[in-house]
């Protein structure tokens, strides 16, 4: 390393007072007047200052607000103040909707209110699926709303406003009307397309929009459920796809300040209470494997039977703009029996954890808000099953407790341990965030042992899912629509890096019918490795390896047709298939190299595709992409 002397001698500096109990005071110099070129240069926090105003007045110009990881982290202040601001607005505005459908008192929960008219029960859920009607035909033109997953994973975190509205609005009408479904993706809706339409006007780059999109989620979640490091992980888990250390401080700002403001403004008590910790032994693990794996079965079945219940509507004669009415015609009369499907089920939640319901009544309400749940979201109800899902967990975790009652040798944990472990392994299941739910029972309890339980039996839920089934309630959804999102993570670049943009047009063909002979004469050793054979019309008859027609060991008879030796007539891509999915193909067939056919009928040879070129190219985009999240630049270059 070249290092520049100094242009004069520098003294060497006077020992302090560490140097021994016999070194003189130092001595100072008087100060020079200001302005003096004498002054000596000032150390410290003094010179560390002007360095971090500098950066900060950079984050806040138009230029900062697009290239730093700061200016990200202050954009996520109003986002969190907005978004909790947001959420008790609409919590008490779902509040006061209870309040005069069914007549129960201010911030009571539906689902354990002692007393609710019977003929409000029945009306209540009637007039909201009208309502819904309504909505129905008065936004008929408008477009499929963008959710905050779709939007990162599809569309750069571009959200519509007017959209995002209107579908909270649908909410509001379903929740408020006792539909079984839970308000989250209203919050969420709400939330992240506040900070997209913010992002937006200030024009912010695309992975930065992706992230305040994700702030503007997880902010959602945390004011709901006062649940600051669930909120943050399930924006991580869901809507960005991916943990960095450039998002983790705005989302987790985001986070925390939205649950301080939701709280300041409205005092929302926890989504559940323990009366006491629960009790968990070492051997309790095991259990708690079982219960992971018997929620995960139970969480396909819950999403299964949405479709079910949608395909059900469908096929009935009646027009699907009073599918909402009929579906309130429906639930009126089981709310009567049984209330606790009314709503999310948080009151239904905290009265299991306080009293339990018993084995036979625990398994009918179980069964019933499945059910509802399902023919609420197919009769056209607006919701998620994020709350749904823990009073199911919760549920059937009480039923596992009560039934461990009767087996000798007390196998299975306290009742409210095991209820856990089942609320977190369905919920993960279904909702698609294990380390969510792990770390929401860990705010809501404080008991770190209980969220080690609880992790047991999401591991063992969501593997479970993943490996059977492969879809989240809101992935299944898309899937449903057509729409192939496995998660958060950006794959609008994957698809756009098709085969056909990386494929080289000048394969080396040959006719089918050629001769061994005269395939040599046009290729001699090492000029090619693989050639593809083509049939008279075109068509793509199969790979021939050219090591083995030059072979001189076993050498072939030249009179004999290059068909002969042709191979792997299915294996080849199309001009549309992704990078993703184009490795995959060479991985599962152990091919070097690969045709690209015009299409599948047709099969006419357009190009190839090399494994090495397509991974290198996949990779390097990949490097671009993650250096651009992980924030790999001068913080304070060009200041």
């Amino acid at each position: 390393m070249d290092i520049h002397p100094p242009s004069s001698p520098t003294p060497a500096a006077a020992p302090g007072p560490e140097s021994g109990p016999e070194a003189e005071p130092p001595v100072v110099d008087p100060p020079a007047a200001p302005g003096s070129a004498s002054q000596p240069r000032r150390r410290g926090s003094g010179r560390r200052l002007p360095v971090a105003w500098r950066a900060l007045t950079h984050a806040l110009t138009p230029k900062g607000l697009r290239s730093s990881e700061l200016s990200l982290a202050l954009l996520s202040l109003p986002v969190g103040i907005g978004v909790g601001l947001v959420v008790a607005g609409l919590h008490a505005l779902v509040l006061a909707l209870h309040t005069l459908a069914f007549r129960v008192p201010f911030g009571e929960h539906i689902s354990s209110a002692l007393f609710i008219p019977a003929t409000l029960t029945l009306a209540a859920p009637v007039v909201g699926g009208a309502l819904l009607a309504g909505l129905g035909l008065l936004f008929r033109r408008a477009r499929d709303t963008v959710d905050p997953i779709e939007a990162n994973a599809l569309y750069g975190g571009r959200m519509s406003l007017r959209d995002s509205l209107r579908l909270t609005l649908s909410i509001v009408v379903s929740h408020g009307a006792g539909g079984s479904v839970g308000m989250e993706a209203a919050f969420t809706q709400t939330g992240a397309g506040l900070a997209s339409n913010f992002g937006r006007r200030l024009n912010l780059r695309r992975n930065d929009l992706r992230t305040l999109v994700g702030c503007g989620a997880a902010a959602a979640i945390s004011a709901a459920f006062s649940a600051p490091l669930a909120g943050a992980f399930y924006a991580f888990e869901l809507v960005i796809g991916t943990y960095t250390l450039a998002t983790l401080a705005p989302v987790c700002v985001a986070a925390v300040v939205a649950n301080q403001v939701a709280q300041a403004v409205l005092n929302r008590p926890a989504l559940f209470i323990l009366a006491e910790p629960p009790i968990i032994r070492g051997g309790d693990f095991a259990t708690f494997l079982l219960v992971g794996l018997a929620a995960g079965a139970l969480a396909i079945v819950t999403m299964q039977s949405v479709t079910y219940a949608e395909r059900l509507f469908r096929q009935l004669p009646v027009p699907r703009a009073l599918h909402p009415i009929l579906g309130g015609l429906l639930l009126g009369p089981m709310a009567l029996t049984l209330p606790g499907v009314l709503g999310g089920g948080q009151g239904a939640l905290q009265y299991g954890f306080d009293h339990g319901y018993g084995l036979g009544l625990a398994f009918v309400m179980l069964m019933a808000k499945i059910v509802a749940s399902a023919l609420c979201l197919g009769a056209g109800f607006r919701g998620g099953l994020f709350s749904a899902s823990l009073l199911l967990g919760s549920l059937f975790g009480s039923m596992v407790a009560d039934i461990g009652t009767m087996l000798p040798l007390g196998l299975v944990a306290q009742r409210s341990a095991v209820m856990l472990v089942g609320m977190g392994s369905l919920a993960a299941a279904v909702v698609g965030a294990p380390v969510t739910m792990v770390l929401l029972v860990l705010e809501l309890t404080g008991d770190l042992r209980a969220s080690a339980g609880v992790l047991m039996g999401v591991i063992a839920s969501t593997l479970l899912v993943r490996e059977t089934f492969g879809y989240s309630f809101a992935t299944w959804r898309f899937h449903q629509r057509g729409v192939q999102i496995r998660g958060g993570h950006d794959i609008g670049w994957v698809k756009d890096m098709t085969v056909g943009r990386l494929m080289r047009g000048d394969p080396k063909t040959v006719p089918a019918d050629i001769t061994l002979g005269a395939l040599r004469g046009h290729y001699p050793p090492g000029s090619a490795k693989t050639v593809f054979a083509v049939e008279p019309g075109g068509g793509f008859a199969g790979r021939v390896d050219m090591n083995a027609v030059h072979d001189p060991q076993h050498e072939l008879p030249a009179d004999q047709r290059a068909a002969d030796q042709a191979r792997d007539r299915e294996h080849f891509l199309l001009p549309d298939q992704s990078v993703r999915m184009a490795l995959q193909r060479f991985a599962d067939w152990d091919a070097d190299s690969l045709p690209v056919v015009e299409g599948v009928t047709t099969r006419r040879v357009i190009g190839y595709l090399t494994e090495a070129y397509a991974l290198r190219r996949y990779s390097q985009e990949l490097e671009r992409r993650r250096g651009d999240e992980l924030g790999v630049r001068d913080l304070f270059g060009g200041v």
